[in-house]
């Protein structure tokens, strides 16, 4: 499998490592996901957002309109995905949704005519990613995971799933979170991370996944 890893977090790739004020958990499960896929022997590529300008400008939504070719940094992220198997995006929660950089990638990369096409307008939208398997989220936060999804109604988990790549026929939508961030010392964290290295290097193909299934009723 071809795994797209996509990171939103200002302090950049780098951030991996437990270093005081320049540390970021996000990017150390971003770091423990790669170790699993090449425990898996899974390829792998990572975009860091830094740079993406997060706003739909008037050219983006003209475009979109349109059905016409977007923006050259647009592109250049489609032919990226388009090659993947597998996406997942890294990213911390604020204010109980993701941070603006990821909500552009979404809004300024899954475009008609490339992720989905709708030939009805208001209808139901037609898949287009058909390479794409499946989608993860690795997701940081400072609030209980319990009191996320009962109080708040975990709604970036929702905008991605059902919001997002359910709408355009991609359903298997994960999501794997460590919360209580600024809680946990050196050694929940690693055992935090060691979970994910583990997720990813048991990740497999759908099709995969469904003769294990078969294989194992049997």
């Amino acid at each position: 499998m071809h795994v797209l890893l996509v990171l939103d977090h200002p302090y950049g790739v780098d951030a991996g490592a437990d270093v005081p004020h320049r540390r970021s958990l996000v990017v150390a499960m971003l770091d423990a996901a790669r170790e699993g896929l090449a425990r898996a022997g899974h390829t792998h590529e990572t975009i860091d957002l830094a740079d993406l300008d997060p706003s739909m400008t008037a050219d983006d939504l003209v475009a979109w309109r349109l059905r016409a070719e977007p923006r050259a940094d647009v592109v250049a992220l489609q032919q990226r995905l388009a090659r993947a198997d597998h996406l997942v995006l890294a990213f911390p929660l604020w204010w109980m949704s993701m941070p603006a950089r990821t909500k552009g990638f979404l809004d300024r990369v899954l475009t008609p005519g490339f992720a989905f096409d709708e030939p009805v307008p208001g209808g139901r939208l037609h898949r287009r990613l058909d390479r794409l398997q499946g989608v993860t989220a690795l997701v940081a936060m400072t609030t209980p995971s319990w009191l996320y999804s009962a109080w708040f109604g975990a709604p970036a988990r929702r905008i991605l799933d059902r919001g997002t790549f359910r709408l355009i026929g991609i359903p298997r939508v994960r999501w794997i979170a460590i919360d209580r961030s600024t809680q946990r010392g050196a050694e929940a964290r690693e055992r935090a991370l060691e979970r994910v290295r583990r997720r990813f290097a048991t990740l497999r193909p759908v099709g995969a996944q469904s003769r294990s299934a078969l294989v194992s009723s049997s």
